[in-house]
């Protein structure tokens, strides 16, 4: 096997494994969210920055959107950060078919995703970026930024749902 091959099949599997990640935080945070009240699924904590689980989970659908499709496989995206914040609902179901589509267009762009384009560099426009100045960086750069973004906020939708449920 040619060296260009062994990096193009290293390549592969990074990728593939970008796709495992996401798909499995995605799946977990659906797993977090089952068996939610209405009530439950949007309630607060009462600090000044907490989110409901509803929000916490529209918004890694919004940035997993945009970290992983658009600046990790290049797809046109839409976002409206704040309004992921303040989103709420009623319909569980809802909010998992979101969240499931989101997983199957994630690992269909990566299924396309050429291995040498982990390496293109690119600059982000501001409306997409999120808080502070956007900055150049690969695309493999944003597929990680994608899985360790999703992973924290798996970690506070648990907690969020732990006290929901103790709570309301």
């Amino acid at each position: 096997m040619s060296e260009s091959d062994k990096n193009r099949n290293s390549s592969r599997a990074e990728i593939d494994a970008y796709s495992r990640q996401l798909h499995w935080i995605l799946d977990q945070i659906i797993v977090s969210l089952q068996g939610l009240t209405a009530r439950q699924l949007n309630w607060r904590p009462s600090t000044q920055a907490a989110n409901s689980a509803y929000a916490i989970a529209t918004h890694v659908v919004g940035s997993t959107r945009v970290y992983a499709l658009s600046f990790g496989c290049g797809v046109s995206v839409e976002r409206d950060r704040e309004a992921e914040f303040r989103a709420s609902g009623d319909d569980f179901n809802v909010l998992v078919a979101r969240i499931s589509q989101l997983s199957a267009e994630i690992q269909a762009a990566l299924n396309m995703l050429k291995p040498t384009a982990l390496e293109e560099r690119i600059s982000p426009p501001q409306q997409l970026w999120g808080t502070g100045a956007p900055h150049e960086f690969s695309r493999r750069d944003a597929l990680i930024e994608s899985v360790r973004h999703a992973g924290i906020h798996l970690g506070e939708l648990r907690l969020t749902r732990d006290l929901a449920t103790q709570q309301v």
